[in-house]
């Protein structure tokens, strides 16, 4: 089986193309392939499929095997493959929660729109320095914690915390996200069923939408990530949040199936 590897800002996948060959992975083997020292290792799985809605279907694992319904930084990556495909400007790409479309803004740089926030709301959950979070569904459930000082903080121990805290039944992105000023935000991301992450860009997503419905920030906003910097806007006409964000390739491989 044949897959490419590539990241968005440090966020890694390995993406299976199951349009020209048959792609075929239980769970066990999933996590075997994202395991780092045993496989080929990444935070995430992504299979592509036809589709008869958009230019593309797309089906994420989290790097346990576990299903998950959205990846922004992955969404990039495969917008790309798709756009030098086409060469076009332009693609459509079939998730879970409906149809993402992206757009090339520069070399390597592409543009997603990550659609509309949902089930925003404000839990009253503390533990530690941590109190008070956002949480919403941007494809997958977030939670987002406001800090004044993220260097102080035990993402490790906080994030593995709430992730399987029973107010998410299906867990949670944890994120932790520190405002520097009305344009900027600082944000360091637990992931559901990988751990902490380079960066996450679903939630990035939920981070712009959470500060702005605490007017923290304006809506248009960078966010710095563990693994760089992603635009993010949260549109007011229309409530969708847009991500743009770089892409890189790393090494194509292939998968003795024997």
């Amino acid at each position: 089986m044949n897959f490419k590897k590539m990241h968005g800002l440090g966020n890694d996948f390995v993406i299976f193309d199951a349009r020209s060959e048959n792609i075929f992975l239980t769970p066990e083997d999933m996590a075997l392939v994202a395991d780092r020292r045993w496989g080929v290792g990444c935070d995430l799985i992504a299979v592509l499929e036809e589709s008869d809605k958009a230019d593309i279907r797309v089906y994420f694992f989290n790097a346990d095997g576990s299903e998950s319904g959205a990846c922004g930084n992955a969404s990039r990556c495969i917008a790309d493959i798709l756009i030098n495909e086409s060469k076009k400007e332009t693609c459509t790409i079939e998730v879970n929660d409906g149809i993402l479309n992206c757009r090339k803004k520069d070399d390597l740089f592409i543009e997603v729109d990550m659609g509309v926030p949902k089930d925003i709301r404000d839990l009253d959950l503390k533990r530690g320095e941590v109190s008070n979070p956002v949480a919403l569904d941007m494809g997958n459930p977030h939670c987002i914690f406001f800090v004044d000082d993220l260097e102080d903080i035990p993402v490790d121990e906080l994030g593995a915390y709430f992730e399987v805290h029973k107010e998410f039944p299906e867990k949670a992105n944890v994120g932790f996200a520190q405002v520097q000023d009305k344009g900027h935000i600082r944000l360091r991301t637990w992931e559901r069923g990988v751990g902490l992450t380079e960066a996450c860009g679903t939630n990035a997503c939920a981070t712009v939408v959470s500060a702005v419905r605490r007017d923290l920030t304006d809506r248009k906003v960078e966010i710095e990530v563990d693994g760089g910097a992603l635009t993010l806007e949260w549109r007011e006409e229309d409530h969708h949040v847009l991500m743009t964000g770089p892409v890189a390739y790393v090494f194509d491989g292939a998968l003795n199936t024997v």
